[in-house]
């Protein structure tokens, strides 16, 4: 059915500081992360590389229902509340042979799983059959529900029951990319959430392999596959404020965009009710191409109405509503081209549109406007012009040294040819070495002006940085006032305060004392 590679995989630690520095750079509406150096996605090669789910085959379509009871007796056999389309956990594993899933006192992992599988080989059928099939529908609602595709929540939900029902069919969908479409939605949760639902090591390992210069993981186990066996996650000993306030930290400052090649489309991802897109065409740059100025995205159409799966919305038949989508994905949507020559205008274009929200920690707060994004942006375009035109000048000058030993071999060869030969290489070889020396000048002009680029770049990026450490300080000396102010009217309050009541103990005093005092 196409899930057993992700069953090799490693138990990997939970790192909720990372989660949680990638969670607060989602933007919802283009379903990308939003970095400093511009967008970057999690992409379909990425999915089927770390976790090995099938990427192609059939959308994961079809009906959803308001209620899944009489389903969940019929392919389950468990007892499922009427109006209700979540199975209790505790059922379903109890079903498998899962009585008892705590881990004993004294007992180490290995131990415990060993435990866990002998347990339930005694329960589950041996041989092929209707009770095997049983088995099997049980554990493929408990292993995407829970696992997978999991919720906030003890219950697991039958949302994808109706497609268990034809297991022959099971292994022709294209489950990886539903396993997407769940990420990017669990990403793009209420920001008051402080961790991401469903299956937290693919986030992980995508920036152990994307964003490296980060050193959250280990490469413990190279060679394995799928990748996510790869890694394990380091250890912290400082709290989780702590942590996440450095990763903010690193990922601002990070150095350099360290891109590999995707699959290169941008397609319609599919998980029943959800239909999400994969903009592909905003990571240019990830594909080795120029990003070229595009139009940033606005929310779709196709977001859920609820995040719980408890609310009691009409049967759909997804396969009709998102028809125009499933249409896209049977076309293998579109290939991501891009004919820019620099990514400036996109850079510009990107500074204008998130400013200083691609910063997420403190010291890069005051950065409102962006100029300082904007310029990082522009600066970074132009040291990877510089290093293409460093490799083309390198390229050039081994062409041109490789011609010439070619050339020289030639000469040797034919040495024996008399004059007549001589002269005619030795004009070949004068006007090989003319068009490559002009070349090579060429290569070294456009390398010289943009190093002056850069050298301008980063003069007007560090003016910029001295401007924004100027209005910090200014804005500590406003702030230094305004506390003093305070200060000042507090004090002049409790005076108030004291006086009216040495006013009251004085009234109170002259009414006690007797007429005769008082005159």
């Amino acid at each position: 059915m196409g899930f057993g590679e992700i069953f090799r995989m490693n138990r990997i630690r939970a790192d909720s500081a990372l989660t949680q520095a990638l969670r607060s750079r989602w933007d919802a509406e283009a379903t990308t992360f939003v970095f400093p150096w511009g967008h970057m996605i999690p992409s379909l090669e990425d999915v089927i590389r770390i976790t090995g789910l099938r990427v192609y085959g059939r959308p994961v379509s079809g009906y959803t229902y308001p209620c899944y009871h009489d389903l969940a007796q019929r392919l389950l056999e468990l007892p499922v509340e009427r109006r209700s389309s979540l199975v209790p956990r505790v059922p379903l594993q109890e079903s498998l042979g899962l009585f008892d899933v705590g881990k004993g006192a004294g007992e180490s992992e290995d131990e415990h799983l060993d435990r866990l599988v002998r347990v339930s080989r005694r329960e589950l059928a041996s041989e092929p059959g209707a009770q095997a099939d049983l088995d099997l529908r049980r554990f493929l609602v408990l292993f995407p529900g829970r696992l997978l595709f999991a919720t906030r929540g003890d219950a697991v939900h039958c949302r994808f029951q109706p497609l268990l029902e034809d297991l022959s069919e099971v292994g022709g969908y294209a489950w990886g990319a539903a396993f997407l479409a769940h990420q990017f939605d669990s990403l793009g949760a209420s920001e008051r959430q402080t961790s991401t639902s469903g299956f937290f090591p693919f986030l992980q390992v995508w920036a152990y392999l994307h964003l490296p210069a980060l050193g959250r993981g280990d490469l413990t186990r190279p060679g394995l596959v799928p990748i996510a066996r790869r890694w394990d996650s380091r250890r912290y000993s400082c709290n989780l404020g702590d942590q996440l306030e450095r990763l903010q930290e690193a990922i601002d400052s990070y150095p350099y965009l360290d891109a590999r090649p995707y699959f290169g489309r941008s397609v319609w991802l599919h998980a029943l009710n959800l239909v999400l897109p994969l903009h592909l065409y905003l990571n240019h740059r990830s594909l080795g191409l120029r990003q070229s100025a595009v139009e940033f995205s606005v929310r779709d159409r196709f977001r859920r109405p609820g995040r719980s799966f408890q609310g009691l919305h009409d049967t759909t038949d997804w396969r009709e509503r998102a028809k125009e989508q499933i249409d896209n994905w049977e076309r293998r949507g579109k290939a991501v081209k891009s004919d820019a020559t620099t990514d400036d205008a996109y850079f510009q274009a990107y500074a204008l549109k998130y400013g200083g929200k691609v910063y997420k920690s403190a010291r890069h707060q005051v950065d409102v406007a962006g100029e300082v994004a904007s310029l990082r942006a522009l600066l970074y375009s132009a040291i990877q012009d510089r290093e293409a035109a460093q490799r083309q000048t390198a390229e050039l000058i081994d062409m041109y040294f490789c011609a010439q030993r070619r050339e020289l071999e030639r000469v040797r060869s034919t040495g024996a040819g008399g004059a007549s030969s001589s002269r005619a290489a030795r004009g070949s070889s004068s006007l090989l070495k003319a068009q490559l020396a002009g070349a090579v000048l060429r290569a070294e002009e456009a390398q010289r002006h943009l190093e002056e680029r850069e050298r301008d770049l980063r003069l007007t990026m560090e003016h910029a940085m001295d401007l924004q450490g100027q209005r910090d300080q200014l804005q500590g000396e406003v702030q230094t006032t305004q506390s003093e102010r305070d200060q000042l009217r507090i004090r002049a309050e409790t005076a108030e305060a004291q006086v009216a009541k040495a006013t009251k103990e004085l009234e109170a005093l002259w009414v006690q004392r007797s007429p005769v005092d008082r005159g």
